[in-house]
């Protein structure tokens, strides 16, 4: 519980950069299948968690 409440800032980013990459596949996408990122919502939501989390942490203190 003390590293959920430590790294909130960090997990919070994670979420909604998940979320972010999940919506940016389903709307936007790659209509021929060989975008590398946007071809498949494993690989965006990965990608938006993964820059979420960088985004979000980088207003730690």
């Amino acid at each position: 519980m003390n590293f959920i409440l430590k790294n909130k800032l960090s997990i919070l980013g994670i979420v909604v950069g998940a979320i972010g990459g999940f919506l940016y596949y389903y709307y936007v996408g790659c209509a021929s299948g060989t975008c590398p990122i946007t071809s498949k919502p494993l690989n965006s939501t990965a990608y938006g968690a993964l820059m979420g989390g960088l985004l979000f942490t980088s207003f730690k203190k």
